[in-house]
């Protein structure tokens, strides 16, 4: 393994995740907001914790209760004034189902000179949830849109009509308080009705695109969920205020400043990616390969989420583990050159690494581990291959969410 290579990709990743962390940006985006009558907070969210910590740096007025939901082991300590809860994700539980039956009751009877603070960031789709059917079902047919692969907006125009909370309709819960919605965004394209399922943003979805995906994946739906999907979410919210603090945009552009600062040169390929993942490994090997031997410091990023259709596999990983993973047979023998991924919310999959790391040693090394690289790409297993091969990255969680970054560095 080349270790210069893996401390630089890792110094890179690292520092860009640390430098898109929320608490600067929610206090900038705090500052100068007044607050005529009482305030009260809501965070949910993987970055909901460091989201509300931030915010009571910077709020000048004292907050009338509040409450964060956010991941399990996500929880930094106590704050002052907010009681904290921790819930399942991807799949929701009773965990954040409390907590957000805790944030419904704070924010109930409120009146017009009321605010509320909502601090909105990945995750929230799980983790803020009241279902509208028995949990059990809930979790049936997220696992079943999981495993399809189906796009986030995709599963999110599901969800939202399955929800106490989605679609506009915890805005609806709060009027008529006046809700201020600061939000991390997690999604391609910053698109604030499907970010965390859009909770306080009219929903720009309809009935008639959520049949067609419902037929898309063929779907199983009790004859309750098909009669929720006919409902129609609110439309138009006048009681919204919404700001945007960070983007995956964001992070490819600390990401190429820290590139440049090591003396590669950055080269962004997109901020939109979204394909399959072993797709865009592949892609990515072939562009290093390209590029690996013409004696230049290079850098080659993408930003956004790729998916895995998981079919019937039985394997153990996560999109940024086989991204990584299918980009190592096309480095083979360049010693030069390394490929990286990271969810920048520092996990990935159901699993403790946050993604992979291969370089042109990776293969080799995987056949002397007698790893059969195909039937481990197609059994969806990038994490044991990758933990034979010292290949996983691992930062626990970095208190931020906006989508992954990979990377192909190559060192002249």
């Amino acid at each position: 393994m080349n270790q210069l290579l893996r401390r630089d990709a890792e110094f890179i990743v690292r520092s860009a995740i640390e430098t898109v962390s929320p608490n600067g940006a929610v206090k900038k985006a705090l500052t100068g907001m007044d607050f005529p009558g009482r305030v009260f907070l809501v965070a949910v969210g993987k970055a909901g914790w460091r989201m509300a910590h931030a915010a009571l740096e910077a709020l000048t007025v004292p907050l009338s209760g509040g409450v964060v939901v956010t991941k399990y082991g996500h929880v930094e300590g106590p704050l002052k004034g907010i009681t904290c809860y921790e819930g399942g994700h991807p799949l929701p539980d009773e965990g954040g189902i409390q907590g957000t039956r805790a944030a419904l009751d704070l924010t109930s009877g409120l009146g017009p000179s009321d605010t509320v603070l909502f601090l909105l960031s990945g995750g929230s789709s799980a983790l803020f949830e009241q279902p509208l059917i028995p949990l059990s079902q809930l979790q049936d047919i997220t696992d079943q849109l999981l495993a399809s692969g189906a796009a986030i907006d995709e599963i999110n125009s599901i969800r939202k009509r399955l929800s106490g909370v989605k679609g506009g309709r915890f805005a609806q819960h709060c009027a008529p308080a006046q809700v201020v919605s600061i939000v991390l965004s997690d999604v391609l394209g910053d698109r604030l009705d499907t970010i965390g399922s859009g909770p306080a943003y009219p929903d720009g979805t309809t009935c008639l695109q959520v049949q067609s995906i419902v037929k898309k994946y063929s779907l199983r739906l009790s004859d309750a969920e098909q009669t929720l999907l006919r409902q129609e979410t609110p439309k138009v919210l006048d009681n919204v205020r919404t700001c945007i603090i960070g983007s995956v945009g964001a992070l490819c552009d600390r990401a190429a400043q820290e590139c440049s600062r090591l003396g590669y040169r950055p080269i962004l390929l997109t901020d939109c990616l979204c394909c399959e993942a072993k797709e865009a490994g592949s892609f990515l090997s072939s562009v290093a390969a390209t590029h690996a031997k013409r004696g230049e410091k290079l850098a080659f990023l993408a930003g956004g989420e790729t998916i895995v259709h998981l079919g019937k596999s039985n394997g153990l990983g996560g999109r940024n583990q086989e991204l990584a993973l299918a980009a190592a047979k096309g480095i083979a023998g360049l010693k030069n050159t390394c490929v990286i991924s990271v969810g920048s919310d520092g996990t990935d999959g159901p699993t403790d690494a946050a993604g992979g790391y291969v370089d042109g040693d990776t293969w080799g090394a995987l056949q002397e581990a007698r790893s059969d690289y195909d039937a481990v790409l197609a059994n969806h297993d990038a994490y044991h291959a990758l933990k034979r091969v010292d290949g996983l990255i691992v930062t626990g969680p970095t208190g931020t969410n906006v989508n992954d970054i990979a990377i192909a560095l190559i060192n002249d």
